[in-house]
């Protein structure tokens, strides 16, 4: 009777041992979920146009949460000394007039007729005047007096004979409205309509960017953007899938493609997977400098790194910024050096402190914090005059860096992830440290 017990309590502890063991994964599957369905553009690469409803709401609240106390004595708007960025005086207006003056005291309300006149004030008013402006081109010509044959000028650049054409304002509006505004053809030629007062259809708007595209292409866009780029001691560099409306891509190039020059034979395409190419996806190369002065889009069959390496200066040496993606680092051998882009990081950071338990990944947001006192400490150099950083002050960030990096390793090295290989906190430790 007593072997039976045991046998049964065997049963039943094997039994509860394989209940906790599911509970156990469906809580680390809970707080995946849960962890997905809390991301949005702060902390994942989630456009801000696919996310959740109610994201934007709760990012605001987020961010007011983290604002500093306001003080009971400090009031809103611009403090005493800080630059405002309203708007300034025009010093050299090109219209100037003058109201009629006052008939009568605002205090007392008697007759200022006659009165000492003083200093007067001033208001300014900043508009615009949209004139419909008709250009007609007279398009000389002459009879050959040797065959008959009669020889009209050219007309000029935008211009067609016999034809009636849109302008350059019009159709640098339409590219606005439509590619950078994200404006459907439709509603750009309404909107043109209404504002500008002439009425365009919207397939003319609808074919706005082939045009400017053509005349680009014509003027040699594209060598002399690459040049200007080339030319940079720095850029940023990233890229991003695209959809084509009829699903063809251009063929990626093949597995057994000869290595690039310095590459090493055995290392393969990071887009590869068991040795075979993969077919990849269509993507948008944006190559810009740090200023937003100079930004390049090309297309790209896929972001293998032969595609990359095509799609930057080719006479480019200087320092290249870009996320984590491991097909730019066989770009090291003609690169001065590849910064790691710290809007992804922080992005990264962002995303593993919402894992728990408890406080045990604040490790990350000290990371965030490290970063912005490194960049406000490099922001201080420069304006001292300085080419480089306290020595003390950059032990201590990278002391500081280390200790943070070390201790999100050694708390997510052995902790339980149900969303397959190594834990978040682990794999950014890691990846941080490599790349320290």
């Amino acid at each position: 009777m007593i072997g039976a017990k045991d046998e049964q309590i065997g049963a039943l502890q094997a039994a509860l041992d394989v209940s906790l063991e599911r509970e156990r994964r469906l809580e680390l599957r809970l707080a995946e979920v849960e962890r997905r369905l809390s991301m949005d553009s702060d902390d994942s690469g989630t456009p801000s146009s696919k996310e959740r409803i109610g994201a934007k709401e709760a990012r605001r609240a987020r961010r007011q949460e983290s604002e500093r106390e306001r003080r009971k004595d400090r009031k809103r708007g611009g403090q005493p000394g800080h630059k405002g960025k309203g708007l300034e005086r025009d010093p050299d207006p090109g219209e100037a007039k003058t109201v009629e003056p006052p008939a009568e005291c605002r205090s007392c309300k008697a007759a200022l007729g006659g009165a000492e006149p003083v200093e007067p004030r001033w208001a300014q008013v900043i508009d615009a005047e949209i004139v419909r402006k008709v250009t007609e081109w007279l398009l000389p010509g002459f009879s050959c007096p040797c065959c008959g044959t009669v020889t009209f000028a050219a007309p000029p650049p935008g211009a067609y004979a016999g034809a009636v054409s849109y302008g350059p304002v019009l159709n640098a509006a339409a590219v606005l409205l439509s590619c950078y505004g994200n404006v459907p053809p439709e509603r750009a030629a309404q909107v043109m309509g209404m504002l500008l007062g002439i009425p365009v259809s919207a397939g003319w708007v609808d074919k706005a960017a082939a045009r400017v595209n053509a005349r680009l292409q014509a003027g040699g866009f594209d060598e002399a953007m690459l040049a200007a780029l080339a030319a940079e001691d720095v850029l940023a560099a990233d890229e991003t899938p695209v959809n084509l409306l009829d699903g063809t891509v251009p063929p990626a190039p093949a597995a057994g493609e000869a290595p690039e020059t310095g590459e090493k034979e055995q290392e393969k395409d990071p887009e590869e997977k068991q040795g075979k190419a993969a077919a990849g996806a269509p993507h948008v190369l944006i190559t810009r400098t740090p200023d937003g002065r100079l930004t390049f889009l090309q297309a790209m069959a896929s972001r293998r790194k032969a595609a990359l390496a095509a799609g930057l200066p080719a006479t480019f040496t200087g320092y290249l910024i870009t996320d984590g993606y491991t097909g730019y680092q066989h770009l090291l051998s003609r690169l001065a050096g590849i910064q790691q882009c710290a809007a992804h990081v922080i992005r990264r950071c962002r995303a593993v402190t919402k894992l728990g338990p408890g406080g045990v990944q604040n490790w990350a947001g000290d990371v965030i914090t490290i970063m912005r006192d490194a960049h406000q400490a490099a922001e201080a150099a420069r304006a001292r005059g300085d080419t480089a950083l306290d020595q003390q002050v950059l032990d201590d960030l990278r002391e500081r860096y280390d200790t943070a990096v070390s201790s999100g390793i050694i708390h997510n090295r052995l902790r339980d992830w149900d969303g397959g290989g190594n834990h978040p906190g682990y794999a950014l430790g890691a990846w941080m440290r490599d790349y320290r």
